[in-house]
């Protein structure tokens, strides 16, 4: 008896404790949000640093740990699945070609910026390799959350970055896999080709066939008897492409996004759209919290490794500017400078390649507190001006689908 009161007491805590860290999350992330609109600021920017607050480098209220990782990626996926639901194949395809090519130069270009300059540091060439590689990715989730939030996510500049964003992330996970496998001591030349194959196929076959395939079943899904059947139907899609994309070695994210893309046509006149937003509005802060409060402090004790990481996030900046706006030029300066911007912020994704660089011990903790800076000043950075460049924009849609924030 004894044990089992023990047994539940202990559930309870556990209980209590969940709870606890959710609410704090959630209440500091959406106060941060409100203070940040109020003062005319992106307000993913301010649920950015209410993570920082509430993370381990300043209040410790709240750890990363499994449970916040795993409220991040879902918050994240319905926010690309969100954002697919704006964004219809025939869209993506009229931007394909310039897509491609700010994705090819956005990723060229910091790569090479990011090794010269840990080379030319005196880092080692696989430090310098994996800080490159951390500089080439990108995080699309806080570019279509303020362009979401504006209402401009039909516009040629944000279908530009969305699509040079998915054709990044497989770029990004090719060149991730040869320096894990460089890494290790050896280069698996038929996996990576796997892979490879593999992503581009499953991207494809979606965009190709996906949005018809939806159309046709449709009238069969609506009459089966479980409540919003439609709705249980996009999100079982969501999660079951974002499980696909992950099995192949790409983002879930890319899944979620290809999902929504699939279902853009068949979910207009329904209500998925605002139904998915709610979920997300609830998933995800805890998304955004959760790149705050991997900021480590302790690892600037030093001085050099300040300077190096102020040197990496200004390169970093700099880079995707000239690469993926150099790619954009032919549209106009100011339609450039968008793209460039756009596919600026790290994220989630910088700090994943920095994770796997310190557990292959190819980087050390300097080098990781780095990345880790780089991708959150970065994300931190993007939205303000973002919101400047789109300034005078006219809206593409009249109810945008992600609520809207007065943001200018």
């Amino acid at each position: 008896m004894q044990v089992t009161d023990l047994g539940l007491a202990l559930a309870s805590a556990e209980g209590t404790g969940l709870l606890l860290k959710l609410f704090v999350m959630f209440v500091a992330a959406k106060l941060a949000a409100e203070i940040f609109e109020r003062l005319k600021q992106p307000a993913v920017a301010g649920e950015i640093l209410a993570g920082v607050l509430i993370g381990p480098g300043v209040l410790a209220l709240v750890h990363p740990d499994e449970l916040t990782h795993a409220l991040a990626e879902i918050g994240v996926i319905f926010l690309l699945f969100l954002v697919g639901l704006e964004t219809k194949p025939s869209d993506i395809f009229r931007v394909g070609f310039r897509a491609t090519l700010v994705a090819v130069l956005g990723v060229i270009v910091p790569f090479i910026f990011g090794y010269v300059l840990m080379i030319a540091w005196g880092q080692s060439q696989i430090e310098s390799i994996f800080v490159g590689s951390a500089m080439v990715a990108t995080s699309v989730g806080i570019t279509a959350r303020v362009l979401g939030q504006m209402g401009l996510l039909s516009l040629e500049t944000s279908r530009i970055i969305l699509g040079a964003a998915v054709i990044d992330d497989i770029l990004g996970l090719l060149l991730l896999a040869v320096v894990s496998s460089v890494a290790k001591g050896e280069v698996n030349y038929v996996q990576i080709g796997t892979t490879a194959a593999l992503a581009i196929g499953f991207t494809l076959l979606i965009i190709l066939v996906g949005a018809r395939a939806v159309n046709r079943i449709r009238p069969r899904v609506e009459k089966l008897k479980v409540g919003q059947s439609y709705l249980v139907f996009g999100l079982s899609l969501c999660l079951g492409l974002a499980l696909v994309a992950t099995y192949i070695g790409v983002a879930a994210i890319i899944g979620a996004f290809l999902a929504g893309m699939a279902l853009a046509e068949s979910a207009e006149g329904t209500d998925m759209p605002h139904q998915a937003e709610a979920v997300t509005e609830f998933l995800l802060p805890f998304f955004l919290t959760n790149i705050g409060m991997q900021l480590k402090l302790d690892a600037f004790l030093n001085r050099s490794t300040i300077i190096l990481a102020i040197l990496v996030t200004l390169l970093a900046v700099i880079s995707k500017i000239i690469g993926c706006g150099l790619a954009a030029w032919p549209l106009g300066k100011k339609k450039a400078l968008q793209v460039g911007v756009g596919m600026v912020p790290r994220g989630e994704v910088g700090i994943v390649v920095a994770q796997i660089g310190l557990g292959l011990h190819a980087v050390g903790d300097a080098a990781y507190g780095v990345v880790l800076v780089m991708a959150i000043a970065t994300t931190l950075i993007a939205p303000p001006f973002l919101v400047r460049l789109y300034q005078g924009e006219q809206r593409t849609d009249t109810e945008s689908v992600i609520p809207v924030s007065p943001l200018s």
